[in-house]
């Protein structure tokens, strides 16, 4: 038998957990997760209004509930008051870090630090119920609003910011969330990229969303699209659709509505400036191609006045304590999924996702991943058997003063989100806040 621990509930965790119990029927897996719910990003990151990709929760389920996967929520490894990694590996076999990119790449300019200023990845957490964003307040006094990039995220939290709330009341949305943009004064959202439209990086049906929106209109500028240089003939499929959208937006005449989406390119930020105390404006120097496939500074400058700045330029994974880490990748270096200390494998100890890989792809990019992973822990399993290791590491955990949080409880959470709804007049309404998850997990 052996008994591995992955660390992450998201998809390349439990499409790690999947592999390990298909290809081999002596593995026993433990999913570790320091939150008390499972699923990561797919119950964390997805926009609650994306309900087809949220449905992939169901198959994330399945593999949970295998008779040779077990959950254990409420586990935090590594860092302060969390399960030290070497503890760990000492409880199990082997160990797969499946944790993921847990933050967010920088602007890098003056003023980035004052209040208003947020990563698009919080105010996701935010309108998600992430037990860690849990009483923010980002809306409070925002007339306008500047995101930062051209990915699906950026377009995620544009749409947020105008979508009515009667749309998002059938989603799962936690009601502070949902009462926060019902009373929002937000008007006018400008998404800002610095390089042009055929570098975008969002996906037609994503782009598209913004024009379905009741009461906002799109604002797409001529000279934006007149200023990118590429011959959309020699485009992928994707971008060519793309740059159709965006044409038609530019030569569309005002609708007349409340609100608008601005959608600005060949904008770089290089300082956002304070009024009273916290944010007022971006100031952005126009870009131009600069013949390579990149852009140059123009020296002519704009200011967009904004009270909400949310910078979507790519997440980033962070050190876990105990782990090797390559700074400039932000992963864990490896071969083939196996860990690597001072340039040598590491018996045991394996990374899948992207921790392992950086945030690239989509979803599924996470199977064929995860599998590489497993084909090198199962090929090292005969040597990895031979450890001395609990039976159950649960009342180890136990004993360290943590208290894993069992799929009864998760089950629990479930219902006590059902019944939230129910009172609500809603559907299922997320329950947003550590001390409300945590007892009502005890409490199963």
């Amino acid at each position: 038998m052996l008994r591995v621990a992955v660390v992450g509930s998201g998809p390349s965790g439990c499409y790690t957990a999947q592999h390990l119990v298909q290809q081999d029927d002596e593995v026993y897996v433990d999913v570790l997760d320091r939150l008390p719910c499972p699923y990561g990003l797919v119950r964390y990151g997805v926009a609650p209004d994306h309900e087809k990709i949220k449905s992939l929760q169901a198959s994330l389920r399945t593999v949970l509930e295998h008779e040779r996967v077990r959950f254990l929520g409420g586990v935090r490894v590594g860092g302060p008051g969390g399960l030290p990694v070497k503890v760990l590996r000492g409880l199990y076999h082997a160990v797969v870090y499946c944790v993921g990119a847990a933050t967010d790449r920088r602007l890098g300019i003056p003023g980035e630090e004052l209040p208003g200023s947020w990563s698009a990845t919080e105010f996701v957490a935010w309108y998600s119920a992430h037990p860690d964003a849990a009483g923010a307040d980002y809306l409070r006094g925002v007339r306008s609003a500047v995101v930062v990039g051209a990915g699906n995220v950026a377009v995620d939290v544009t749409r947020m910011l105008v979508r009515e709330a009667a749309e998002l009341r059938p989603t799962d949305m936690p009601q502070a969330a949902l009462d926060a943009l019902a009373a929002s004064g937000v008007a006018e959202v400008h998404m800002v990229a610095r390089r042009g439209p055929a570098q975008a990086r969002f996906t037609t049906k994503e782009l598209r969303e913004l024009g379905t929106l009741p009461g906002t209109e799109v604002v797409v500028e001529k000279d934006d699209l007149a200023l990118d240089p590429v011959d959309p003939e020699a485009l992928p499929a994707m971008q060519r659709r793309n740059l159709d959208v965006l044409r038609g937006w530019a030569e569309r005449p005002s609708s007349g509505a409340g609100r608008h989406v601005r959608l600005r390119f060949f904008l770089r930020p290089v300082e956002l400036l304070a009024d009273g105390g916290r944010v007022g404006a971006v100031r952005f120097e126009r870009t131009a191609p600069d013949g390579r496939g990149g852009v140059t500074g123009t020296g002519r400058y704009e200011e967009v006045p904004a009270q909400l700045v949310l910078r979507s330029v790519g997440y980033r994974g962070v050190p876990l304590e105990g782990l090797p880490f390559d700074e400039p990748s932000g992963t864990v270096p490896h071969t083939a999924g196996r860990v690597v200390r001072d340039g040598a494998p590491s018996p045991g100890e394996y990374v899948a996702g992207w921790i392992k890989r950086g945030p690239s792809g989509v979803i599924g990019t996470n199977r064929p991943c995860a599998k590489e992973t497993v084909a090198s822990l199962l090929r090292d399993a005969p040597a990895l058997a031979r450890a001395d290791v609990p039976a159950d590491p649960v009342p180890a955990l136990r004993a360290a003063g943590i208290e894993p949080v069992l799929w009864d409880g998760w089950l629990a959470i479930e219902r006590a989100e059902a019944e939230l709804g129910a009172r609500l007049g809603r559907g299922v309404v997320k329950l947003a806040d550590w001390e409300t998850l945590l007892a009502v997990a005890r409490s199963s």
